[in-house]
């Protein structure tokens, strides 16, 4: 069978034919973070609520925090309705939000911590771009172990959980499996990102550029969208110079699970370096070998750009198409 081609006519395995194959269901897929998954389907449906009803909305309240980036009445009122729930729910649960920082739960206890975004894109929200989410994730024991992203003005939502794979779909038991691509060329690739601004600031805008330059297709689709089409295979690099832990934490899973990987610019694994890189796997050296950044000077050779400049263009099929780097060429943007 050719590598890009699928055995099921959307390209995702259904959720129905993974359970056959486990010989389970889903509530029992993924150790005990099946009922972690569960309430945040609850919280991301109340979030939902909340935001959708104020998105759009003439009179919609909007401020500034101190590092001048927006915040509006509905980033307050989800944060505080997710914690709410919480703190009847999972007692003894720490959770970290955006606007109200990190509250112990009751027992003292920081073995489980649930990380809150309750907009990410709030620039898009207060404008009434629809992209913008709702970002609900669970670590323990210093892992990320489930994660949810629920984007109500796209109609979309994703999640997953450790060694559960990762789902897109209406709700916990209306889904389909997600997975990444199997791209393994830059030429080949898709790379998604926010903005330009961000890679000046720590000084790899010219790194950057030359990475735009060298893969098949660039788009700003920005923020949790595009770590989201990644998951799902439609975008095969995502990075961003400069993000909070709950920027990244429910991104960070869902995207393992569907078989990427998560890093930091630094190469580190997870959402702990106020930066990330995530790539389908196959191409993760590749794109860090351009945007790795590391600022105290600690540097691994495996990541240092086995070219210094761009390959030579050339034509085949009288299109503009790049020589291969090495490895098995599984698509081919001239075809």
């Amino acid at each position: 069978m050719d590598e890009l081609a699928h055995p099921w006519p959307s390209g995702r395995r259904p959720v129905d034919e993974r359970r056959e194959e486990l010989g389970t269901n889903v509530a029992t897929m993924a150790h005990s973070w099946s009922d972690d998954v569960r309430l945040a389907h609850v919280l991301a449906d109340n979030a939902d609520n909340l935001s959708m009803d104020r998105f759009g909305a003439i009179d919609l309240a909007v401020s500034t925090k101190p590092d001048m980036t927006y915040v509006t009445e509905s980033d307050q009122a989800v944060e505080e309705a997710i914690r709410r729930h919480l703190k009847n729910a999972r007692t003894r649960d720490v959770v970290l939000g955006e606007e109200q920082g990190e509250i112990e739960g009751s027992t003292g206890s920081h073995e489980r911590r649930w990380i809150i975004d309750p907009i990410d894109g709030t620039s898009n929200f207060v404008r009434g771009v629809p992209v913008w989410a709702t970002l609900i994730a669970l670590e323990e024991a210093g892992e990320i172990v489930a994660g949810l992203v629920s984007a109500p003005a796209l109609g979309r939502r994703w999640w997953a959980s450790k060694d559960g794979g990762a789902f897109t779909g209406k709700s916990f038991m209306n889904a389909r499996e997600i997975r990444v691509s199997a791209v393994s060329e830059l030429e080949a690739a898709s790379f998604s990102y926010s903005s330009t601004g961000g890679w000046d600031r720590i000084d790899k805008r010219t790194e950057f550029d030359a990475l735009l330059r060298r893969v098949w297709r660039t788009r700003a689709y920005g923020d949790f969208w595009s770590y989201m089409l990644l998951a799902e295979g439609a975008v095969d690099i995502a990075a961003e110079p400069d993000l909070e832990l709950w920027d990244m934490a429910a991104l960070d899973v869902i995207v393992r699970e569907a078989g990427g990987r998560f890093t930091g610019l630094d190469g580190r694994d997870g959402p702990w370096s106020g930066n990330a890189l995530a790539t389908n796997a196959r191409l993760h050296d590749a794109a860090l070998a351009y945007v790795g950044h590391f600022p105290d000077g600690d540097t691994e050779d495996e990541f240092e750009p086995a070219e210094k400049q761009d390959p030579e263009p050339r034509h085949r099929n009288n299109v503009l198409s790049f020589p291969p780097v090495g490895g098995e060429r599984t698509m081919d943007p001239a075809e």
